[in-house]
């Protein structure tokens, strides 16, 4: 594997000086390759500007960062770390999806014409439409965590997602063949295949989930329409000897950001945990911006706190100010820790809470600087209904803080 990613390397450090060959506007499917011979396939379209939108069920993806020289490629996310780099003909590309801060690569290929996402020669024995009630490494105590599984399924395809205390595994996208589940996504960044065999009378899905080449675990799923997880507002609390927060970090700029700073006093703030390179952060964010632009800044605050893997602090900074220009972020981003994204290193940089369980976190704090709720994770987009409930709630909390 190491000599194959060398090999296509080279190949765009080398690469031949003839003119840039034009490459295929239209549909195209791509495959990641894992160590295991595994395979996590997306579709995209390649437009007649070189621009591609990455395609996973409902969601549309706008990668507008294609570089093209003689006949190397280099494909940047918009937000995340996440870069593809080989060479191309007209109708095929070679090469690595790579992530430098994390030391991660992945070898890709990507085929010209439309093509399913995953190959298909049995119709299905089995319907999975429903929810699923979910363990995710069921036999390892320190992994273990619960999840919700919520699918349709139409013939052989099925779309949907699984939902967690901490998020959501965005738009999964993929086929029932016979009792065999496979679902993928690829959101430029971030690489994740199920698969799973439907058993018992289609009431359990025992499988497998890998995440890149990085991480694979064991899940198992019981049929349970009535199934919910517990509520985000009861995961994180403030210790019984605290009823505010308080901390001081650098904002990108440099200047340090203190919560007793008169930007915050009289206002209703929201404080969000998050991290540039969290993809559930990503949805909140822009969440959170949309709503901003709706509110007075003179009477409502949010402010970021980031916690990056990068292993600089200059390039923690380049990755936030990346993501600060995509999204348009209009309040303050803080630098709250660098080199990890480790969950307990965060609790103690906040030790009045009770723990840190994820990415992001949202804190709702009142005008007199009161601790009135803490939300854990954020269920985006792809989770529907779920979404559209938090939507509602959010804005009556934030209204009913403001209106005191």
């Amino acid at each position: 594997m190491r000599h194959f990613i060398a090999i296509l390397l080279l190949l765009l450090l080398f690469s031949c000086g003839k003119d840039t060959e034009v490459i295929k506007a239209g549909p195209w499917r791509a495959t990641l390759l894992l160590d295991d011979e595994k395979e996590i396939p997306f579709l995209l379209e390649l437009n007649s500007d070189t621009t591609m939108t990455f395609i996973n069920a409902e969601e549309r993806i706008d990668i507008t960062d294609v570089k093209l020289k003689n006949d190397s490629i280099i494909i940047q996310h918009p937000v995340f770390e996440g870069v593809i780099k080989g060479t191309f003909t007209k109708d095929s590309i070679g090469g690595v999806f790579l992530q430098p801060n994390r030391n991660r690569s992945i070898p890709i290929t990507m085929q010209f014409g439309r093509k399913p996402r995953f190959h298909i020669d049995e119709a299905p024995s089995t319907i999975v439409t429903g929810t699923w009630e979910t363990v995710f490494s069921p036999n390892n105590p320190s992994e273990k965590y619960l999840a919700k599984g919520v699918f349709k399924q139409r013939g052989n395809r099925v779309t949907g997602t699984f939902q967690t205390t901490t998020g959501d595994y965005r738009y999964l996208d993929g086929i029932i063949e016979n009792d065999s589940l496979k679902l993928s996504t690829f959101d430029g960044a971030h690489a994740f295949l199920f698969e799973g065999q439907v058993k018992e009378n289609d009431s359990v899905i025992e499988g497998m989930f890998y995440s890149g080449n990085h991480w694979k675990e064991r899940f198992e799923a019981k049929r349970n329409e009535a199934y919910e997880l517990p509520e985000a507002d009861t995961l994180v609390a403030l210790k019984k000897e605290y009823d505010s927060i308080h901390f001081a970090f650098p904002t990108l700029k440099g200047d340090t950001l203190r919560f007793d700073d008169p930007y915050f006093k009289d206002k209703v703030t929201l404080v969000q945990l998050m991290g540039s390179w969290c993809p559930n952060c990503l949805d909140e964010t822009r969440y959170l911006v949309d709503f901003y632009d709706t509110q007075d800044e003179d009477k409502l605050a949010i402010v970021a706190l980031a916690f990056e893997y990068a292993p600089t602090e200059e390039k923690a900074i380049a990755s936030l100010e990346k993501l600060k220009k995509a999204v348009g972020i209009p309040y303050p981003i803080l630098l709250a820790q660098v080199g990890s994204d480790s969950k307990q290193r965060a609790h103690e940089k906040l030790p009045m809470l009770t723990d840190v369980k994820s990415y992001p976190t949202l804190i709702f704090v009142d005008k007199q600087g009161k601790v009135r709720k803490i939300h854990s994770g954020f269920n985006g987009p792809a989770t529907g209904e779920k979404y559209q409930a938090f939507q509602k709630e959010f804005e009556a909390n934030v209204e009913a803080l403001l209106s005191e």
